[in-house]
């Protein structure tokens, strides 16, 4: 409970920032030109509000409401989300949205997705400023890799250290890494200590090597128990600090991988028992080890717990691997910020496409998902980082060309500013009708995977 309330206090914060920041980008180009700003709201408002002040000097009521999905700002004069008619029956005031000229009211529209944009770089900025930059590199991960099938047929081998492809040297083990062996012809390791090049389609489909169960490539961990609790199941069945797997439920074990692969599959026949004597059966299973010094392979029945934990971690070898930090003065911060942030961007544009396809609809997330990504305990570092990912995230949908959202509304102040026609106030009341009905399936459905995959359907 206490790990769910710090990422769910993690993700509210953020989103308020991003949200308030947003809806200030909009706000700050209305008032500059001159346009009155009705309400200013954090969080939604449906029947009523937590709280309210308005502004006697501009007229605008600030406050919060109580549906956390976001936040707007209504602006005078403007076909919106809050289907507002009977102001626009009203004649046209020069205070007015549609007062303005098509390049003042296109600002105003674009103005929340500048912000949060540019809010992003100066995060990833401030970020390598404070922190600077501290990772592995993968070519530094010695004990190399562990590969799937699909990864073995292409010529990859467990242990290989993965170096890099013809697009330059691999930095750290992440979603870049991959979308660059993906459309790779050539990929560089060391095998053995000897270097080497396999060749590859440059095809490769980005989502199935992370979604295949096991993955496409993982960190190898090796098979080296770090230590062992008391009274617990690997505590019983006399398994010590220093202890090597070599084979669990009658499958060999080479790597932790392996021992997480087998696990994973046994709770699949777990979830899918029928009476408690199959649970049993699962529960009830071998472990095969050796001590640290010998070579006598001990084989020994453990009774798992109902979560399949045995009370035993192994040897994490990230802690030993070499460390690279980079430091960044205040001035080199913004490049390098810059640079970070268009390369996130960059990556998630190019993922969308694999929205469109049945896995990838599967693949997409809502609240749950987003708040999940915040780590277990409060640390600004990561803090900052995904607000920062977040904006970008936030930033790039808002400029969709969906009715709604800002790019719908961009999308149309382009088309009147090509063919100096506005689209009727019919239209853009439909137009609105079908954005929201859309933006509300969307949401919908993110939330649901993740109702679907919190109870193992996913």
């Amino acid at each position: 409970m206490e790990i769910f309330l710090i990422k769910l206090l993690q993700f509210m914060l953020a989103i308020s920032i991003l949200v308030l920041l947003h809806e200030g980008g909009h706000f700050f180009f209305a008032r500059l030109f001159g346009v009155r700003v009705e309400k200013f709201y954090l969080f939604f408002d449906p029947w009523f509000h937590l709280f309210e002040f308005k502004s006697k000097k501009s007229g605008t009521a600030y406050g919060m409401g109580w549906l956390p999905f976001g936040g707007y700002c209504k602006i005078s004069g403007m076909i919106d989300e809050s289907f507002d008619t009977e102001q626009m029956a009203q004649p046209v005031q020069p205070w007015e949205f549609r007062a303005k000229p098509a390049w003042q009211r296109l600002l105003i529209m674009l103005g929340g997705v500048l912000v949060n944009f540019f809010l992003a770089l100066f995060i990833y900025s401030m970020v390598l400023f404070h922190w600077g930059d501290t990772y592995v590199k993968v070519k530094d991960m010695t004990g190399g890799m562990k590969f799937n099938t699909e990864a073995k047929a292409l010529g990859f081998e467990d242990g290989d250290i993965l170096l890099g492809t013809e697009k330059g040297e691999f930095k750290t083990f992440d979603a870049d890494m991959f979308r660059d062996l993906a459309t790779a012809q050539r990929v560089d390791l060391m095998r053995q200590g000897k270097k080497m090049s396999l060749a590859l389609p440059g095809n490769l489909d980005l989502l199935s090597m992370f979604k295949s169960s096991p993955p496409f490539a993982m960190i190898l961990i090796p098979n080296v128990i770090d230590s062992v609790m008391p009274n617990t199941p690997a505590a019983k069945a006399g398994l010590q600090a220093g202890d090597k797997i070599v084979a669990f439920a009658g499958k060999p074990i080479a790597s932790q991988n392996d021992f997480n692969y087998e696990k994973a599959r046994m709770g699949d026949i777990l979830a899918a028992a029928t009476t408690k004597a199959d649970s049993a059966k699962v529960l009830n299973t071998s472990i095969s080890f050796v001590h640290q010094g010998d070579s006598v392979v001990n084989t020994a029945q453990v009774q798992l717990a109902a979560d399949l934990t045995m009370g035993m971690a192994f040897n994490n070898p990230m802690p030993n691997y070499k460390q690279t930090h980079v430091e960044y003065g205040f001035f080199e911060s913004f490049p390098a910020g810059a640079a970070y942030g268009m390369k996130v961007l960059k990556g998630y544009v190019g993922d969308m496409k694999y929205l469109f396809s049945a896995d990838g609809a599967k693949s997409l997330g809502g609240f749950g998902a987003i708040g999940s990504l915040f780590p277990a305990t409060w640390d600004w570092h990561m803090f900052w980082l995904m607000t920062a990912f977040l904006s970008i995230v936030l930033a790039f949908m808002n400029i969709l060309p969906i009715p709604v959202l800002d790019g719908g509304h961009v999308l149309f102040l382009l088309y009147e500013m090509i063919t100096r026609r506005t689209p009727s106030e019919k239209f853009m009341v439909r137009a609105e009708y079908i954005g929201l009905a859309l933006l509300i399936g969307l949401m919908v459905l993110a939330n649901l995977n993740d109702v679907l995959r919190a109870i193992g359907y996913l």
